[in-house]
């Protein structure tokens, strides 16, 4: 065989494995839940719960995720000891952030406060630094007015920074209590600057469907040209009434940190089919190019109540009106192309 033939076999065989490498079936992962995947270089992130406190796996593909790399574990005794929820890796100004939910003790999970996680260096699998409690109430340095508060996330908006979670209107004694979404001005991840500001709480029929606990949790920023989204999951969590809404930003000028600027959809954006028993609390990743989008998601595994998860991914484009097109979750037998992760 002569040396052209070699070399052109040798570039189908790795075309070939990078073909291979693209496809994927759901779900991503079996087991898991309230998925948080970031692109940074080329590499992606995926941020969870697991042994004994937060990992960080990194892999050249989002639908391959590796073994995660403990980067964090609660002290004893400490606020944040306990009921460590839904972790979320974000990259500001050099550093990685990790923001979670935690409490004393649960159930009730009446306790839940917002904490955040600084690394050391720029490698997001590094050593972190416990930056402490965020303030998530109505009374700037009062922390004895501090409210529950999880699900934190970062927006950056016009050159400020924002947090966005979800949150009670008051301290109640039962975790039986219907959660909103609140937004403040920070000055860096781990500071609130203003007091909250109600934007979305649970108030139309889809929102309600379910009936036993009305919920807005799980807010994830969605930028796309000149439009800026809040994805959220409504609906109960426990129950395959999950399901994502939106708010859009009512115009790039408007400011974020009043309510009306924020426009609700009139419909679910993306809810559960045949092939799933209710969907939610989603992130979104784009190829390394920018060009695909994705979002991945979690669903229960079977249609009676509780959080037996798991992971899926799927790609989505965006319409002519500017807003995300979901579609429907995938049927989970069916081959899906994802990122090829060759460089």
């Amino acid at each position: 065989m002569g040396l052209k033939n070699l070399f052109l076999l040798a570039l189908t065989g790795m075309t070939a494995v990078g073909c291979a490498r693209q496809y994927y079936t759901n779900p991503i992962l079996e087991r898991g839940a309230d998925p948080w995947v970031i692109e940074r270089g080329g590499r992606y992130y995926y941020c969870g719960g697991g042994k004994g406190g937060i990992c960080v796996s990194v892999s050249d593909r989002p639908q391959a995720i590796g073994e995660g790399q403990l980067v964090w574990r609660p002290g004893k005794g400490r606020w944040n000891s306990t009921c460590v929820w839904a972790p979320e890796l974000h990259w500001w100004q050099g550093k990685w952030y990790i923001f979670y939910a935690a409490g004393w003790s649960g159930p009730p999970y009446v306790h839940q406060r917002t904490g955040v996680l600084e690394s050391v260096t720029d490698d997001p699998t590094g050593d972190y630094v416990d930056k402490g409690m965020v303030y998530t109430g109505d009374t700037l340095g009062k922390w004895d007015s501090n409210r529950w508060a999880i699900d934190m996330t970062l927006m950056e908006h016009r050159g400020k920074l924002y947090g966005i979670w979800s949150g009670w209107e008051s301290s109640e004694a039962t975790d039986k209590t219907p959660q909103n979404l609140y937004i403040a001005e920070m000055s860096n991840p781990w500071t609130t600057v203003t007091p909250r500001v109600l934007i979305s709480e649970p108030d139309t029929p889809y929102e309600l469907a379910g009936g036993e606990l009305p919920i807005n949790e799980g807010p994830q920023v969605l930028k796309h040209g000149d439009d800026t989204f809040i994805v959220y999951s409504c609906g109960q969590s426990w129950l395959d009434t999950y399901k994502l809404s939106w708010l859009r930003l009512r115009s790039p000028d408007a400011d974020p940190l009043k309510r009306e600027s924020w426009i609700k959809s009139d419909k679910p954006v993306f809810e559960d089919n045949e092939y799933t028993h209710g969907v939610g609390h989603a992130s979104f990743t784009t190829s390394p190019d920018g060009r695909k989008h994705y979002i991945i998601y979690h669903t229960k595994k079977e249609k009676t109540p509780g959080w037996n998860r798991e992971v899926r991914m799927q790609r989505f484009r965006f319409r002519a009106d500017g807003t995300p097109d979901f579609g429907e979750p995938v049927d989970p037998a069916k081959r899906l192309k994802g990122v090829s992760g060759r460089k």
